[in-house]
């Protein structure tokens, strides 16, 4: 099922990613396409207790001639992600009006690992450093970086619903090409490894001390990562696009997901309608997975409660971590990767699928995905944010 003459066109360009598989797309599909986890055992953030992170190994863009308010290590993130799509924004810079391009960014971290390091460096009575700026640490403040490093001056601003902040500004960036506001965006999102995530995560009893193992019957918690994803959307026809979204807000909990998985299951079944698919039409599920025993269960439930028969999906969290407010971006980069290269990314853990689940199609090794025209990803957030993106490739 394509999308039809009437409905709105939303491309997706080419990604800009830097994840901790990587900052060239080939070596992330090659370790997205052959399970290679990207996680590095740490104790940088919890001492005396190692972790697996998802931490984001290559060099980093200089920052130093910086502004000091624009100097942390999400930005940094995003520069490198803008350095990726270098060509794709000159094309953007020279063919539409400043005015005309606007930015959205998810993240839940922003700058907060530069607090963190300012308050440490001041001890309990001392002065903060000379050097820091609070605006570091403000949710607007990498929206506002990418758009000073690309001279927009259309509407500029972030989402910040924890896990599903990416994806929310992907679905922002749809709204405001169809509202005529802008003419392209530039949309994804970043979060940077800090003490607060790993920590906070740490006292919820949901992070696991090896590698995560979503939707398995021994999964016992989520890894961290970090990472930034940029997308240019336009209103362009061809290439990958953003078929549908769908948004629930299920407010259940502030930190769990409704057990029965209905807020999940409506997001879904929002952004099929939008795009005018059937659910047997959908060809890959990106989860959200994360490998905690609640999130699992919810979301296996919302999936079979959609699907009559569930389509090949994967969690892609047990390569990269659980990278918060970067993953639904990050995520829709990973199903634009499949899309473009028609392979499904593989879904790593332990072979024991938790039988009191009901049963998913889990892509467990290399195999080959035939005709891929659609993909949904998924991503569920505290206090039941959901967000579902519905991708498809038009050149057939």
């Amino acid at each position: 099922m394509s999308l039809s003459a009437d409905r709105q066109r939303c491309r997706l360009s080419r990604p800009g990613v830097v994840c901790s598989l990587g900052d060239d797309l080939d070596t992330i599909a090659g370790a997205l396409f052959n399970g290679q986890r990207g996680l590095t055992t740490s104790a940088a953030f919890t001492p005396e207790r190692d972790l697996p992170l998802g931490m984001v190994t290559c060099a980093l863009p200089d920052w130093h001639d910086w502004p000091p308010e624009q100097r942390s290590r999400n930005n940094r993130l995003l520069a490198l992600a803008m350095q990726r799509l270098h060509d794709t924004l000159m094309t953007l810079r020279e063919s539409v009006a400043p005015e005309r391009i606007g930015v959205v960014i998810g993240t839940s971290t922003s700058g907060i690992g530069e607090t963190e390091h300012a308050i440490a460096q001041a001890g309990r009575e001392g002065p903060l450093p000379e050097t820091f700026r609070y605006a570091n640490q403000e949710l607007g403040a990498p929206a506002h970086f990418v758009a000073d490093r690309l001279g927009a001056r259309g509407p500029v601003y972030a989402l910040s619903t924890a896990c599903s902040s990416s994806a929310r500004a992907l679905a922002s960036a749809r709204r405001l090409l169809a509202s005529g506001t802008c003419d392209a965006v530039v949309a994804g999102g970043a979060d940077s490894l800090c003490r607060l995530t790993v920590n906070g995560f740490a006292s919820l009893e949901a992070i696991s001390e090896r590698p995560c193992l979503p939707f398995s019957a021994h999964r016992d918690g989520i890894n961290i990562g970090e990472a930034a994803a940029l997308f240019v959307v336009t209103e362009e026809d061809g290439g990958i696009q953003l078929a549908g979204v769908g948004e629930s807000s299920d407010a259940y909990h502030i930190s769990a997901p409704r057990p029965d998985g209905s807020g999940a299951h409506e997001a879904m079944r929002q952004a099929l309608a939008m795009g005018g698919y059937a659910p047997e039409a959908v060809d890959y599920l990106n989860l959200h997975g994360t490998g905690t025993p609640h999130n699992d269960s919810m979301e296996a439930r919302a999936v079979t409660a959609l699907f009559e028969t569930p389509p090949p999906c994967s969690s892609t969290k047990g390569l990269t971590g659980h990278t918060l407010g970067a993953a639904g971006a990050l995520e829709a980069a990973f199903c634009w990767l499949a899309l473009t290269h028609q392979q499904w990314p593989v879904h790593v853990f332990d072979g024991h699928p938790d039988p009191e689940l009901p049963c998913l199609d889990l892509v467990a090794s290399a195999r080959a995905a035939g005709r891929m025209r659609s993909a949904l990803s998924n991503s569920f957030a505290f206090g039941g944010n959901n967000a579902a993106l519905l991708m498809t490739r038009e050149e057939y």
